[in-house]
């Protein structure tokens, strides 16, 4: 294995990479090998981003909701068999 030295590396992106790699519970050895490698697309970066703007709805339609829905959105299950002629 080749062992590199990074040079001129700025105290704003030093602590950074500290923050960062103490967050994931990994080295800065272990964070910089991995930033390196998903950048030069050596490995494919995993999904860290989740989205949580729709937690809000989950759970909150009562029966009297889900029957609305379905009454509304019923016309959309029909298949208009002229058109797949």
């Amino acid at each position: 294995m080749t062992t590199m030295t990074l040079r001129g590396i700025d105290e704003t992106l030093a602590q950074t990479l500290k923050e960062l790699a103490r967050s994931q519970g990994v080295s800065l050895n272990a964070l910089a090998l991995r930033l390196i490698r998903e950048a030069t697309g050596v490995d494919k970066r995993k999904r860290t981003l989740v989205h949580h703007d729709l937690d809000k709805f989950a759970g909150t339609w009562g029966k009297d909701d889900e029957e609305a829905f379905l009454n509304a959105t019923h016309s959309l299950e029909a298949i208009d068999e002229e058109m797949w002629k």
